[in-house]
């Protein structure tokens, strides 16, 4: 049946609405941000600086063109760009964002955004601060039990000092404190310290105490061992924190690392504060590779446990007694 008259085809009407969605500099704005982060409704307003309502409006518009994808993680709606699109309409977008680009705004935007992440980097601080003691039954629920003691087994030495970098309510400390000399639990935030002080009470061979973890408080080489589980993927540079733990361990010590493996719950990032969704043992490797006085001894996946977390890994990391040390090659299980 031929086409009615004055009929525009559907790909003609689909190009059209593309660039109807596109027509407006908000939108080129918004799409330029939401292809460097994830973002909320609320978050993309304060980057834009325009209404809470207009930013909806504006993610409606290119959303229903298939620019923008939206996932919901609980009550909460997140945004980004799209990154999967034909060529032909990545052309359009990319002479657009280059248009939109030359304006003043969009260095404006980009400052507001750096804002908005660092006030999202706070959220990890604001989790723990806000959940306290709470946290052993997210962690019990996200991953079961057992997974510290058999990560444990790894390193204990009757007659170390060790260190639980990051001790969170104290859970590996307690587990430590009744197989080593000493333990010296550390955790960043108040909430955590006073909540391990609490679990440690009366243990006269614990100490608690507070500080950045790429700052510890403590002295060079005070240690046999660190511990530090389920703490680097809330930490921007990995690498970094590895290197300061490094500093305080004796040569010939350990490094136990204990950490989700590479997984997709995305959720993570907002909900908890994740800055990184889990590690690999080539990412062990490069931390090390930045601290020629690490080299990682053993990389592998922990049993699978009761909880509905992602699968966790334990390394285990040997301060060198020389200055320099090949890395050995990648052993998995």
């Amino acid at each position: 049946m031929p086409r009615r008259a004055g009929r525009a085809s559907p790909g003609v009407e689909a190009w059209r609405a593309l660039l109807g969605a596109m027509f407006d500099p908000v939108r080129l704005r918004a799409l330029r941000v939401l292809d460097k982060s994830e973002l909320g409704v609320g978050e993309l307003a304060r980057v834009l600086k325009v209404p809470q309502s207009t930013a909806s409006r504006h993610l409606k518009a290119l959303a229903a063109v298939g620019l923008v994808t939206r996932r919901a993680n609980g009550t909460l709606a997140l945004y980004r760009a799209v990154s999967t699109i034909p060529e032909d309409t990545r052309a359009v977008c990319s002479a657009g964002r280059r248009h939109i680009e030359s304006l003043h705004s969009c260095a404006d935007d980009d400052t507001r955004l750096q804002a908005v992440l660092r006030q999202r980097r706070g959220d990890a601080a604001d989790f723990f601060g806000r959940i306290g003691q709470g946290w052993d039954a997210v962690r019990t629920r996200l991953f079961g039990q057992a997974f510290s003691d058999v990560a444990l087994c790894q390193l204990i030495d009757p007659s170390w000092t060790v260190a639980d970098v990051g001790c969170g309510t104290g859970q590996v400390a307690e587990r430590l404190a009744d197989s080593v000399a000493e333990v010296v639990a550390i955790d960043r935030e108040l909430a955590m310290v006073e909540a391990c002080r609490k679990r440690l009470a009366g243990r006269t061979n614990c100490e608690v105490r507070q500080g950045d973890l790429l700052a510890l408080p403590a002295a060079a080489r005070e240690f046999n061992a660190v511990v530090m589980s389920l703490v680097l993927h809330h930490i921007d540079d990995p690498a970094r924190a590895v290197a300061e733990a490094a500093r305080t361990i004796r040569p010939g010590g350990w490094l136990l690392v204990i950490d989700m493996a590479p997984h997709d719950h995305e959720e993570f990032r907002s909900a908890m504060g994740h800055k990184h969704l889990g590690f690999s043992a080539d990412d062990v490797i490069n931390w090390c590779a930045r601290r020629s006085l690490l080299v990682m001894r053993r990389w592998q996946r922990l049993p699978a446990a009761d909880g509905s977390g992602p699968g966790l890994f334990a390394a285990l990391l040997e301060r060198s007694r020389a200055t320099f040390s090949r890395q050995p090659r990648r052993r998995s299980s």
